[in-house]
């Protein structure tokens, strides 16, 4: 006569005993694209939960010194980071490649805005809805959102101080015709986004004609890379280069160099984007290091003289200046007319 009961009290056990146990169980995974648009005020710790399951997170990147921000997200959360830095075509290049070969290995991919657009026209890359982006210039955030800026490569002109006086600098292109910078002129050597923006903002018929005429009166060397550039200008072989990543000359100054970096109106800069690839092996980390990017990182990057954008992160370029972006659509739809255009502009006096 007792069964019943004891057949009730056994079930009423085991579900207490169910109930008790998944109580303690760690939040279930989530699906990845909750991962990337989750809201709650436990995020960073659901994040994390995932992420140390995961283990690491892989990033691919143009940046040398982005090492010093994933190198501060692993002594923070304790996630290892696989790095591998290359050059932007590169980055591109190897992502594309490896995603038609069904080799899905990177989570974060960093490179130039445009790379990162193609990246989108691929279906390489997703939004990550992080609640830092608050925080982010409105420029730097593509409708898309597959990916953000989270600094402007500011093009700058340098010059070194051993070789040219501070009161015989340039203050427009126009006064570039003076023969007295003939020979001792540069730009870098794959910078058609900068120029074509540039020469876009004079009135395109105007500005090909300004450097048409420097060209064929000073001569304008083309360099490839920007450390380079800034090198060459550090040791005086290029007295005057103009097309300088802003931060480069102020990190070289701060280790003695005789190099000094100003700004020619109209001033141009690029966004540097970081992206989320939609095949990411390691989304929790993947997202918890995107949010980290957007918050320490900007300020890692400010610290190292690179220009955020971020809105809550002092920036080292003067207040009020205006500067005009590359667009990266434009960039990329015209590529080959940009690079001939530049070409073709550089080598008109020879």
């Amino acid at each position: 006569m007792f069964k019943p009961f004891i057949r009730c009290s056994i079930a009423l056990l085991f579900a207490a005993a169910s109930l008790s146990s998944h109580a303690a169980d760690p939040k279930p995974p989530m699906p990845v694209q909750e991962i990337t648009t989750y809201q709650g005020a436990d995020r960073e710790e659901r994040l994390l939960e995932g992420a140390k399951k995961e283990g690491e997170v892989t990033v691919y990147h143009a940046y040398p010194q982005l090492s010093n921000v994933t190198a501060a997200f692993t002594k923070k959360y304790g996630i290892k980071v696989k790095n591998w830095r290359s050059g932007s075509e590169a980055i591109l290049q190897r992502v594309v490649s490896e995603a038609r070969g069904k080799k899905f290995d990177v989570d974060i991919i960093h490179n130039n805005a445009p790379e990162s657009e193609a990246l989108h026209r691929e279906g390489l890359i997703q939004p990550v809805k992080s609640p830092h982006l608050k925080d982010i210039m409105p420029a730097a955030i593509p409708a898309h959102g597959d990916w953000v800026g989270i600094a402007m490569d500011v093009y700058s002109a340098a010059y070194n101080t051993n070789s040219v006086k501070k009161e015989d600098l340039p203050k427009s292109y126009k006064d570039l015709l003076d023969p007295k910078w003939k020979g001792k002129l540069a730009v870098e050597a794959e910078d058609q986004g900068w120029f074509n923006t540039l020469v876009g903002l004079m009135g395109e018929q105007q500005g090909l004609k300004l450097f048409s005429d420097i060209v064929a009166t000073n001569g304008i060397s083309m360099r490839k890379g920007h450390s380079l550039l800034a090198q060459l200008v550090a040791s005086g072989e290029v007295p005057l280069a103009l097309s300088a990543y802003s931060w480069t000359p102020d990190l070289m100054k701060e280790k003695g160099a005789p190099i000094q970096g100003f700004l020619i109106d109209p001033v141009v800069a690029q966004f540097s984007s970081i992206s989320m690839a939609k095949r990411a092996p390691h989304p929790y980390a993947a997202a918890l290091f995107y949010d980290f990017m957007l918050t320490e990182g900007e300020k890692i990057l400010a610290d190292l003289k690179f220009v955020p954008t971020s809105k809550v992160v002092p920036s080292p370029i003067p207040a009020g200046t205006n500067i005009k972006y590359v667009d990266p659509v434009q960039a990329l739809d015209n590529n080959e007319k940009w690079i001939k255009t530049f070409q073709n502009t550089m080598k008109s006096g020879k």
